[in-house]
């Protein structure tokens, strides 16, 4: 293999025209080109045309991330190729990327070496603008609130008691905390407020769970923005704001249509955090590919404990969705690290330091487990890891019942993961999913957070601040407690601390905070020291892209 980068693999790609991308799954007609080799989808004429949707769900999920990386956007892209390959008609379905860490720690966002989804720079910059028109939606609402009490419309909203602060795609800690409406009488009312990044949006969340233009609009209008002095919630329905917020995400909704480097096609939709938000691309896309493809391999952010949980025990729930599989995507050099090497010694063989970090892999496999899903354990491999180190995973596997398969897709495509394609295409087909919810919905809301700790996490049990407490209660009896929680925690370690890694066990999760989200349909309860808004790490990637002489975007990724 060559010693290209991801954006030189990319950029020497041989793109197929997207209307022949939408010709292999036999809508080209319903494809509106962005474009030459991007697409938005008319989900809806699809749906009329084709009520049902029949395709395998299999989802891709990891071990707890690391600096080190584990590829699990790298192992869905792979494993689609692959299907293809093999001759099943396989769609992938993937979350768009989000600026902020693009420009921040992790860089691009579209898999890596030759599994890779494209035009690449365009999806990880602006992409069909989707991203744009959430944000824009999002802080018209914030608009329409601060205008509201400039104006004391009724319900009048205690300013003290506005919960919606506004939204900006870029890491950026400066913006956290705020006064705003400064300046005199004639800029509004002084109060304290802030900026979330944009995929940990509210709208995000509705964005990438509503069925269709009609639910989105319900859903948006169900948003809490604020108290009354009286604390009765204030709704974007009594602002009148649902309507015009709709108007602004009416295109952004249909599914955008891209292919990989093998020129397979591929959605990719919607992009919420996973340890801030549920971590899962729209619905739309998901149950639209299951109507055009056998096998539909789709995502869910983070580790199993964050991004699966979610993808189960919201998205799944509000979808009505069933997966039939899963594969939990490891690494050698990130199992090195959940076995106590540090990051700058990863080079070194260390087969004791990989049987160690298993304990980790380990916990995700009992976490697929509870959902009643087979499971399987795609090793990722790369240059640099040794025979043993593999063995070391595949034999801890062996160990619980579980297939490790190696899969080389990183370095070969989808050529290098056509065992692992079969065999997930033979588990989605044996019929032996018997998917199942962690919990009932008329479990009360704190129970749901400490079944979600303890049987997810391995902790011994939560805890929380007597105010915490009370809004548990006031929350449940609001009548929100048929509601799911969205664990809003730190994506590197099961427990809150994210250095404790491994697979620790009897930690208390702490709840510092509760937040209503009534339009996506979940409570979050905020764990540790958890942040909406990320900062730029010492040395963000951004430093390092840049326009080349050729006028070619460079360094991403």
């Amino acid at each position: 293999m060559s010693h290209l980068s991801d954006i030189e693999i990319a950029r020497a790609a041989d793109l197929l025209p997207i209307q022949q991308v939408a010709e292999k799954l036999g809508i080209a007609e319903h494809a509106i080109p962005y474009g030459k080799t991007k697409a938005k989808v008319d989900f809806a004429a699809i749906d009329a045309a084709r009520p049902a949707g029949n395709g395998r769900l299999i989802l891709v999920t990891a071990v707890s991330p690391t600096p080190a990386g584990e590829g699990k956007t790298t192992t869905t892209v792979g494993l689609g190729d692959a299907l293809n390959r093999i001759g099943k008609k396989a769609l992938i379905c993937l979350r768009e990327p989000s600026l902020g860490p693009c420009f921040g720690m992790k860089g691009g966002a579209t898999g890596g070496g030759y599994a890779q989804v494209v035009p690449m720079t365009d999806i990880n910059l602006h992409f069909t603008g989707d991203f744009h028109a959430i944000t824009s939606a999002h802080n018209l609402l914030a608009a329409l609130v601060d205008n509201h009490v400039h104006w004391g419309f009724e319900p009048v909203l205690d300013p003290r008691r506005i919960s919606w602060r506004r939204v900006v795609d870029m890491n950026d800690r400066a913006l956290r905390q705020m006064t705003i409406g400064l300046g005199g009488t004639a800029h509004g009312v002084p109060r304290e407020s802030g900026f979330d990044i944009t995929s940990t949006s509210e709208i995000m969340a509705i964005f990438c769970l509503a069925r269709n233009l009609a639910e989105l609009q319900q859903r948006l209008g169900a948003i809490v923005v604020g108290y009354t002095r009286e604390r009765q919630p204030v709704t974007a329905g009594e602002l009148n704001a649902a309507g015009a917020m709709t108007a602004l995400l009416r295109d952004a909704l249909s599914p955008n249509l891209v292919q990989t480097l093998e020129q397979n096609p591929a959605f990719i939709h919607g992009g919420p955090f996973a340890n801030i938000a549920h971590g899962c691309n729209s619905v739309i896309a998901t149950r639209t590919a299951l109507k055009l493809a056998d096998y539909v391999v789709t995502e869910a952010g983070f580790g199993s404990d964050l991004g699966a949980e979610k993808f189960f025990d919201i998205k799944c729930r509000a979808a009505g969705l069933a997966p039939d599989a899963a594969v939990l995507v490891a690494t050698v050099k990130a199992l090195k690290m959940h076995g106590g090497v540090p990051r700058d010694d990863l080079q070194r063989e260390n087969g004791a330091a990989v049987a160690a970090g298993c304990a980790n892999l380990g916990q995700h496999l009992a976490i697929l487990e509870t959902f009643g899903l087979p499971a399987m354990v795609a090793i990722n491999r790369h240059p640099g890891d040794s025979d043993g180190e593999i063995r070391a995973i595949a034999d801890y596997c062996r160990g619980r019942g579980v297939s490790a398969i190696e899969s080389r897709h990183w370095a070969e495509g989808g050529a290098g993961a056509t065992e692992l394609a079969a065999a997930v295409a033979e588990a989605a087909d044996s019929g032996s999913a018997d998917f199942r919810l962690l919990y009932d919905d008329d479990l009360d809301l704190w129970e749901k957070t400490r079944r979600v700790a303890q049987k997810i996490y391995g902790a011994r049990d939560i805890a929380a601040p007597s105010q915490v407490r009370r809004e548990f209660d006031r929350l449940q009896q609001n009548g929100y407690g048929n509601f799911p929680v969205c664990m809003a925690k730190t994506q590197y370690s099961f427990s809150t601390n994210p250095q404790l890694l491994g697979a620790p066990r009897e930690h208390i999760v702490e709840i510092r905070e509760l937040r209503l989200s009534v339009g996506a349909g979940f409570v979050v309860p905020v764990c540790g020291a958890i942040m909406t808004m990320p900062g730029l790490p010492r040395k963000p990637s951004a430093h390092d892209i840049h326009v080349d002489t050729q006028e070619q975007i460079a360094g991403l990724g």
